[in-house]
C-alpha cells in the first residue's frame, strides 16, 4: 500500500510542489517548481505530479491519497470542476492506471511533510 501526500505553495505566479510518497515505511520526497495562476491550480498540479510518480514506480499498488486541498478532493469525489476541468481530466487519466485509490482530505497540520517540500521548492 502506498500513501501519497501532495501540497503546493505559491508566490506571485511561481508555485512549489511537494510530493511525499510513503511505501513500506520508506519516504520518497519530491519537490519541483512550476507556474500556476493561483493556489488551487497549483494544488491540482501537485496532485498530478504525485500521481505521475506513483504510476511510474508503483503501478500495481493500492493508494491512499491525502491532500489538504478541499477543491481537489471535492472535484475527485464529484468528478467535476468548472474552473479546473483540464487539470481534473489529466489527474483522472493518471488515476485510471492504478487499481484502487482512496482519497482523503486532511487538515494542513497533518500535511506538513508535503507542505515543507512545497515551500523548499518555492524558495529554491
Amino acid at each position: 500500500m502506498i500513501k501519497l501526500y501532495t501540497d503546493a505553495a505559491i508566490k506571485n505566479d511561481q508555485a512549489g510542489l511537494g510530493i511525499l510518497i510513503v511505501h513500506n515505511e520508506h519516504q520518497y520526497q519530491l519537490k519541483q517548481k512550476t507556474t500556476a495562476k493561483n493556489n488551487h491550480q497549483a494544488e491540482f498540479k501537485a496532485a498530478i505530479a504525485g500521481f505521475s510518480e506513483v504510476s511510474k514506480h508503483f503501478p500495481a499498488e493500492t493508494l491512499l491519497f491525502y491532500s489538504d486541498s478541499k477543491i481537489v478532493i471535492d472535484s475527485l469525489e464529484k468528478n467535476y470542476s468548472r474552473s479546473f476541468a483540464e487539470e481534473l481530466t489529466q489527474l483522472n487519466a493518471l488515476r485510471a492506471e492504478l487499481p484502487l485509490i482512496i482519497d482523503q482530505w486532511i487538515p494542513d497540520t497533518q500535511n506538513k511533510g508535503a507542505h515543507n517540500l512545497a515551500l523548499q521548492a518555492l524558495h529554491a
